[in-house]
């Protein structure tokens, strides 16, 4: 819990406490917490006098790392505990949309339309950026896109509020307290100003949404103007820190992200996992075909990706998926990239149904599949809610245990079937 709700609870129990008694307790009057707003003010006050005692601590730290007074002073000027951001971290993990709805938004033609748009105004910009780093403008064009609509929602939160108020909070204080220092260096490079570096609630910055760390170790100067500046309307030194960044992590000019395959029937959908990889040539011995009819081409070694299980769309995905998977691992957020992007240089939609009406499991649900998996010996993980690999894993094994077809998907049946 952190400092601020500990707060409000010991509060809250003060005050019902005093409801029944003829003399208030010191100076807490019931004239002064009349109502739950006079609580709140009281609590964000006391919070904010815990946060600048905090911060007190935290500059003395950051000076010892080599940030200057001078830096440190113009930062945290006017700098308060923000409750927003402390309530949109909060809420993260019950937030749940299927693959297919985060596609329509992702891929919707509106995005696309705004693409094609975006690349013909910075035409030369893009070809420039494809020449010097070898990455698809495309790929560039479609991060551009789903991290900031193309420049549209850049984020208007001052990062170094946002970063210091979740580090001082403390779930993830050690990850943010990292972003924090690497925010200050930024600043003491002379990349921004305090004022200019605005980002999201949760510290990612600019058109493509760098993380301070990521800025650090991969944003490049793309204009020639000797500053990475990621935040400027002209997005030219942000998308060539997108290619860079893509570039340092591997990305092979000469394969795509991930192609739609078609599966046979009988396919054994256990051999759906990532670490399966095998040569197009070889999948295509099994019956795995593109939607074409064709043999997928020898692009490299590749695995069958399921993100609806049997009942939706299938992918070859190759070595620069995961690349993709770097800027964000969620295999959603992959995909719409890849698909985004080949929308975006005139290819076709996704052919494939969906299991549209299905209805999803919740954060909750997913995290009682979990316990039950681990308690029938099928999971050996944290019950966390997030259905990574180990996870599709143990339900692949579960569901072959039961003689289902094994695709590894969550699902309302898959939790009545373990109940």
């Amino acid at each position: 819990m952190s400092f601020r709700s500990a707060l409000f609870v010991s509060l809250t129990v003060l005050l019902a406490g005093q409801a029944g008694s003829a003399q208030p307790v010191g100076s807490v009057t019931p004239h002064t917490f009349s109502t739950e707003t006079s609580l709140l003010q009281f609590v964000s006050t006391t919070s904010n006098v815990g946060f600048d005692r905090w911060i007190d601590a935290f500059k003395a730290r950051a000076a010892r790392e080599g940030i200057s007074q001078t830096v440190l002073t113009r930062a945290f000027s006017g700098i308060d505990y923000n409750e927003s951001v402390i309530a949109k971290d909060s809420n993260q993990s019950e937030f749940t949309k299927q693959i297919w709805d985060y596609l329509d938004s992702a891929a919707s033609p509106t995005r696309v339309k705004n693409g094609k748009a975006a690349m013909r105004k910075h035409a030369k910009t893009l070809d420039d950026i494809e020449a010097r780093f070898g990455v698809d403008k495309h790929v560039v064009a479609a991060v551009w896109g789903l991290e900031s609509a193309y420049g549209a929602t850049r984020g208007d939160i001052p990062i170094i509020e946002a970063l210091a108020t979740l580090a001082y909070d403390g779930r993830r204080g050690r990850f943010f307290e990292a972003q924090l220092i690497a925010a200050l260096q930024i600043l003491q490079s002379g990349d921004t100003t305090p004022r200019n570096m605005t980002g999201s609630w949760a510290g990612a910055m600019g058109h493509t949404q760098f993380i301070p760390t990521s800025f650090l170790a991969f944003a490049v100067d793309g204009d020639g103007d000797g500053k990475r500046d990621i935040w400027s309307d002209d997005p030219t030194d942000a998308l060539a820190s997108t290619a860079a960044y893509l570039a340092r992590h591997g990305w092979n000019k000469n394969q795509p992200w991930g192609v739609e395959v078609r599966l046979p029937r009988g396919f054994d959908y256990s051999s759906a996992r990532r670490e399966n990889m095998r040569a197009p040539s070889d999948w295509g011995s099994t019956g795995v075909v593109g939607m074409n009819g064709q043999p997928v081409p020898n692009y490299g070694a590749a695995s069958i990706l399921l993100p609806a299980g049997a009942q939706g769309a299938a992918f070859m995905i190759f070595e620069n998926f995961r690349v993709i998977e770097r800027y964000n691992k969620a295999d959603a957020y992959v995909i719409g990239v890849g698909h985004l992007s080949d929308l975006l240089k005139g290819g076709d939609p996704i052919q494939a149904s969906w299991p549209r009406g299905y209805n999803p499991l919740s954060f909750n649900e997913k995290k009682q599949m979990q316990r039950i998996l681990k308690r029938k010996g099928f999971l050996d993980d944290k019950v966390d809610g997030i259905i990574g690999p180990n996870s599709i894993n143990a339900i692949r094994d579960f569901q072959r245990s039961i003689g289902v077809t094994p695709d590894g998907y969550p699902s309302q049946t898959l939790l009545g079937q373990l109940r």
